[in-house]
């Protein structure tokens, strides 16, 4: 999979099936870890095996996921990995249909949700997990004047800066590595 195979999602069905808050975590538990099996994804995620396999079909039904099958030691061993690097998708391609409308408008919702939720989770974690973290976690905002093009430029550029560290080869310097959430969203409002 190339980190650049980013999928754009017109399809309301398959947006609906992203949105369940499951099926989004075991695609980031993807993303993250690689290819696993649903005892593996269950593990993870404190699910029960069927449940995990239940949803991991789901997810495979609209080309999400897919059987990494070279993985498999036997017959019954079932791998799954992403397809894509990663997903995108625009309230705008929706608007034609009031039905995928309003499924593109609550993935959109349950999307902020999930982002927030990840934030909120490392605010609630104990202070030795933060302490080991010191300057490293940072929050930002900022009050802009742009105009739709030139929030579409930064937009490529925060981008471009995100895909960049994403898809870099980490360093054998001995340093602990792990797992790190960054989200951005720049978007015109009122103060």
């Amino acid at each position: 999979m190339d980190q650049q195979d980013i999928r754009t999602i017109t399809d309301s069905r398959v947006l609906a099936t992203l949105a369940h808050p499951l099926r989004r975590r075991l695609m980031d538990v993807l993303k993250v870890d690689g290819p696993s099996t649903a005892s593996m994804l269950a593990e993870r995620t404190g699910q029960a095996v069927a449940n995990v396999s239940h949803h991991l079909r789901v997810l495979g039904g609209a080309e999400l996921i897919e059987e990494a099958p070279e993985l498999a030691r036997d017959r019954r061993e079932r791998w799954w990995r992403l397809v894509s690097a990663g997903l995108r998708w625009s309230t705008a391609d929706f608007g034609g249909d009031p039905a995928s409308a309003a499924v593109a408008g609550a993935a959109e919702s349950l999307n902020l949700d999930h982002h927030a939720g990840l934030v909120r989770a490392w605010f609630a974690a104990g202070d030795d997990e933060r302490a080991a973290w010191r300057d490293g976690p940072f929050s930002t905002d900022k009050w802009m004047r742009l105009s739709p093009e030139e929030l579409r430029e930064l937009s490529q550029e925060v981008i471009a800066l995100l895909d960049r560290w994403a898809s870099r080869e980490a360093p054998d310097d001995g340093e602990r590595r792990e797992p790190v959430f960054v989200f951005a969203f720049g978007v015109p409002g009122r103060p």
